[in-house]
């Protein structure tokens, strides 16, 4: 019985692997966006930190 667990447990491992190693179409444009000016990746749509104006305190 034991072994039947792991050896279940190693094939459920497996096929994850399988689903992680899968590249989704959009995967590399959304990969790709970075920050023409500072090269950093840009998160979501708005603009890029290195664009905003510092708030003096």
């Amino acid at each position: 019985m034991l072994v039947k667990a792991v050896s279940l447990f190693l094939i459920f491992i497996a096929v994850l692997a399988m689903f992680g190693k899968l590249r989704l179409p959009g995967q590399k444009r959304i990969a790709d966006v970075r920050c023409p000016k500072c090269g950093r990746y840009r998160i979501g749509k708005g603009p890029c930190p290195c664009n905003t104006p510092k708030k003096k305190s």
